[in-house]
């Protein structure tokens, strides 16, 4: 897939006032500081669409980014920054929450995670909670310049297996990397065959 547009659209906090337009939505999310900005603008050829940050816990609003006028990228908030108040992490679980189950144009939501450690028990209970909701979802290993090739695959290996302990079947997984361009081919095509699959909105 060639983009050739990709532009900032909206933010906001509640599902309701997304884009009521009827079009593929592909949503990123993670732990805080796993490099999400970074990979959205990797894969759109956009330096600052999305805005990076050395502060984890930045974004705290659903972005909606249009991608060659015709599908979204969009950017949540990411989950488990204990430096949040509480009463911050509740609204950021519910934005979150909401977003995932009740818009009806998330295609695919990216579920990323930083390559470099072990199997976070946040991680694991989020994917299971989105098995539970029946929402699709893909696996991205983040970061994979950070490592040596078999150091990657030993850790995303170990991430397989413990993901095969409770799973019967795992979710696509892609490896990549903002600093190299890592994956971002395979994500593109991904999407673009998911562009074709028919949209159901209300």
């Amino acid at each position: 897939m060639n983009i050739t547009s990709a532009k900032f659209e909206i933010s906001n906090t509640d599902v309701a006032k997304c884009p009521a337009v009827c079009r593929h939505e592909y949503a990123f999310i993670g732990r805080s500081n796993v490099g999400k900005s970074s990979l959205i603008n990797m894969l759109t050829g956009r330096k600052s669409l999305a805005m990076t940050s050395s502060k984890p816990g930045k974004t705290t609003l659903i972005n909606h980014f249009l991608i060659n006028d015709q599908w979204y990228i969009v950017d949540l908030p990411g989950y488990g920054y204990a430096q949040r108040s509480k009463e911050m992490q509740r609204q950021i679980k519910k934005i979150i929450e909401d977003y995932i189950l009740e818009r009806q144009q998330m295609t695919c939501l990216f579920v990323l995670v930083d390559s470099r450690h072990d199997p976070q028990k946040i991680d694991l209970e989020f994917m299971e909670w989105l098995g539970e909701n029946s929402v699709p979802f893909a696996i991205v290993f983040t970061k994979l310049d950070k490592l040596s090739s078999a150091a990657a695959k030993k850790q995303t290996e170990k991430y397989r297996n413990t993901l095969l302990e409770s799973w019967e079947s795992l979710p696509p997984i892609f490896y990549t990397s903002s600093a190299d361009m890592r994956g971002r081919n395979e994500l593109l095509d991904y999407i673009e065959e998911l562009n074709q699959l028919p949209l159901e909105c209300e």
